[in-house]
């Protein structure tokens, strides 16, 4: 019979005992999975259940199979409302980003006014959609708002809500000031995890910082930018009350994106069925825009960029 040293036995189990370090039971995520599932996996079956009915909200819901989802690829109104959406989410993505990615990476230094300045800039994330939609109301109003004074000054219509391509900038501009702190802290913390040996081997082979910046913050960032990106999606893709307080879907339709045409078919006309329908689709092009994002940018095959250090 071999002999088997009593340090391999040891050595296995210290190796099966490191392999199992930072990895909790299963059952850790069951509090996680039954609350999503009540909240979100429940109500969303409901909702395709009635899109293929036809309901008042007030009678029992009528199957009609696929008429409302018939009428959806044929109604003109609701590809309007896909296409404001898609361009609305475009125009939020393309201005936060930037601007999150560089406060937070100057949020993650070690100025003397870095954290008075960053605790003043993220007081907007603290306030409900709703008083923000309503502030930014009252300013912007072409009679009696702070715009009628200053606008001028700066060549800028009073009335800019009242022209398509300005409200529906508002509107961007409005969520990107509320929700730009957000993703400023998601790339303060991925800044924060950059080694700094890496910064300081750029400084001795004589790279600026604007080089650092490109050619180690960025790439260091790759998964940090695709994770806000997907939020930054999502939350675009289902604005609801600062159109319905400031635009109202106007003027005319040019600001009813698909989220309002829900509430609008739903609370308004009460075709619930039909709403559910929009709504459904809705879930549909933010989960396939999510996947593309992902998909695209290695995000679901990602390693630890503080890999080998």
């Amino acid at each position: 019979m071999p002999h088997v040293s009593p340090y391999a036995k040891v050595r296995g189990g210290r190796k099966a005992a490191v392999g199992n370090v930072g990895r909790p039971p299963v059952g850790w995520a069951l509090p996680g999975i039954l609350f999503f599932a009540v909240f979100a996996i429940v109500p969303l079956a409901i909702a395709v259940c009635l899109s293929f009915c036809h309901w008042d909200g007030l009678n029992s819901p009528t199957p009609v199979g696929t008429d409302n989802w018939t009428r959806l690829f044929k109604d003109p109104e609701f590809r309007q409302a896909a296409w404001l959406s898609l361009l609305l989410t475009t125009v939020s993505w393309a201005f936060q980003t930037p601007v999150a990615l560089l406060l937070g990476v100057w949020a993650a230094g070690r100025q003397r006014s870095r954290t008075f300045l960053s605790a003043v800039f993220f007081i907007p994330l603290l306030l409900s959609t709703t008083a923000i939609a309503m502030l930014f109301h009252a300013l912007l109003d072409p009679n009696f708002g702070v715009i009628k004074q200053i606008g001028p000054w700066f060549g800028i219509d009073p009335n800019i809500m009242g022209s398509s391509t300005g409200a529906l900038l508002t509107v961007a501009f409005v969520g990107g000031w509320q929700f730009m702190p957000f993703h400023t802290l998601i790339y303060q913390g991925g800044a924060r995890q950059i080694p700094e040996v890496l910064y300081h081997a750029a400084a001795i082979d004589g790279a600026g910082m604007l080089r650092q910046f490109f050619h180690i913050t960025l790439p260091q960032l790759r998964n940090t930018i695709t994770t806000s990106s997907v939020l930054m999606i999502v939350g675009s893709l289902t604005y609801f009350d600062t159109v319905l307080i400031m635009t109202k879907g106007g003027p005319g339709t040019d600001t009813t994106i698909l989220p309002y045409l829900m509430y609008r078919t739903g609370f308004q006309t009460y075709d619930l069925g039909y709403a559910a329908a929009i709504a459904t689709a809705l879930v549909v092009v933010a989960t396939g825009l999510s996947l593309v994002l992902v998909r695209f940018s290695g995000f679901g095959s990602m390693r630890s960029t503080r890999e080998g250090m």
